[in-house]
């Protein structure tokens, strides 16, 4: 395994190489925290998003899916308290003129349970104390924090003023809010019910960073859970143990880069009362860091704040009647928000692995799960010029691909497309070979164990189908 320091390199220089995630306008000199999703990469986001949907909305009788408009009319974001309070404190350095978070760089002084709940006028004397130097310069001058909006301003329609001004949305969340009604009309649902959505967020962040973990243009995939106030409690438990289940059981990554942390009275956010954060170990920081754990997820008790505030700025009732009781309330909310992006990441860094064979090499490998590779099974002919070969393996491969994300690789020796499909992180590997066409059986060759195997063509997809 890569050691802790170098690994994150390791991970992006693979994701470039192998066309997983690419720096946004590269051949223009790129746009600073913007990132292309490649072949792989977006293949890869997909089929987690496709998982992330399946375990909670497809297999679940009490979700239905939503997929609203990013652009919203502006008084959503005063009734959320975006407009007044979305923000982070900014603070300059006033050697090399560069702007910074000042609570950050003081988490990654003393720690978030230090740094929680810090005030606006009291991060400039904590830097200084601290002796808090510029990530930048290396010089200790910080001018005071100020305030700074996260929230992207754009306008709406071909005249630019304050009447058509609206912003892209900073959350999906309100979306699902201020849907809260409609899908109450039309869908028959009956609390405890939950309302799903995978879409994008904006946020101007001050100082975006670590690859893909934080940038301003972000995928949120989002659920608000809607139960009677007096059970959310048990509903809040149930969400954590689904949480767990869904990056262990679903994605595969190790329990020991996991851990819960609750968000102490400082810390939360002005909707919650309990707020707990899926963190992962994450190799960022410096050389000597020992560990950096980072946010995979946020589940927040939200209780009735989004929907009274909607219903006091619209003027709409929003209540939800009980058809077995006709009582009417506001109900309380569970809201579990993980981050697509960082998600990915994890997985990336979770799967990423460097091994030392026999003869000295090292082998680069992805062990990726199989139900979410990018490509699950390549079909290798031996030899590129036989045409018997190339047939026979074209007519296996047509066959597979369509039960199976598949790939066709004839390109250089067998040896170096196992090295290329270890990296992109294929589980199997189908090689055609002039034995297949005496007795038509194929060699199929584990990504993890490297051991190969003989299986009959007819007994090819049934074979795979168990592995998966």
């Amino acid at each position: 395994m890569a050691e802790k320091n170098d690994l994150m390199e390791k991970v992006v220089s693979l994701c470039k190489r192998r066309g997983f995630v690419f720096p946004g306008s590269e051949i223009y000199g790129g746009l600073a925290n913007t990132w292309d999703y490649g072949p792989y990469g977006a293949e890869l986001k997909k089929n987690v998003k496709n998982a992330w949907w399946k375990h909670f909305v497809d297999d679940r009788d009490d979700m239905v899916g939503l997929d609203a408009a990013i652009l919203m009319n502006p008084k959503t974001w005063e009734a959320s308290g975006h407009v007044n309070s979305f923000s982070d404190p900014l603070i300059d350095c006033k050697k090399c003129k560069t702007r910074h978070r000042g609570d950050k760089l003081l988490e990654e002084k003393i720690g978030v349970e230090k740094t929680a709940g810090i005030e606006l006028k009291e991060i400039h004397n904590a830097l200084e104390k601290e002796q808090v130097p510029c990530p930048d310069c290396g010089k200790i001058d910080w001018a005071e924090a100020k305030t700074f909006n996260l929230m992207f301003k754009t306008h709406q329609g071909v005249v630019e003023e304050s009447t058509t001004e609206v912003y892209l949305r900073p959350e999906t969340a309100q979306g699902i809010f201020v849907n809260f009604k409609n899908i109450l009309d039309s869908c028959r649902v009956k609390v405890p019910f939950g309302i799903a959505q995978i879409g994008k967020a904006f946020r101007n962040e001050i100082t975006p960073g670590n690859f893909i973990f934080r940038t301003r243009e972000f995928e949120q995939m989002e659920i608000e859970y809607f139960c009677k106030p007096d059970t959310k409690k048990e509903v809040f438990e149930e969400w954590k143990d689904l949480s767990k289940q869904f990056f262990t059981e679903v994605l595969g990554i190790k329990t020991d880069n996991l851990r819960f942390r609750e968000h102490d009275e400082k810390e939360l956010s002005h909707y919650s009362s309990m707020t707990f954060d899926v963190e992962y170990r994450f190799p960022f920081g410096k050389r000597d860091a020992v560990e950096t754990w980072g946010e995979l997820q946020g589940l927040a008790d939200r209780g009735d704040f989004d929907l009274s505030q909607h219903e006091k700025f619209s003027g709409k009732d929003l209540k939800y009647q009980d058809p077995h009781t006709n009582e009417r309330y506001l109900p309380h909310v569970i809201e579990p928000s993980f981050g697509c992006d960082r998600t990915l990441l994890t997985v990336l860094i979770d799967a990423f692995d460097e091994e030392k064979l026999e003869d000295d090499s090292v082998r680069t490998v992805m062990r990726f799960k199989p139900s979410i590779a990018p490509i699950q099974v390549a079909v290798f002919p031996l030899l590129k010029n036989k045409e018997e070969l190339v047939g026979k393996a074209r007519e296996i491969y047509k066959d597979i691909k369509k039960s199976f994300r598949s790939e066709w690789d004839d390109s250089g020796n067998v040896g170096k497309r196992y090295r290329r499909q270890d990296e992109i992180g294929t589980p199997y590997c189908i090689t055609v070979d002039f034995d297949t066409l005496e007795d038509e059986s194929v060699t199929v060759r584990d990504r993890d164990s490297m051991e190969q195997e003989r299986v009959k063509i007819g007994e090819l997809k049934e074979y795979l189908m168990a592995k998966m």
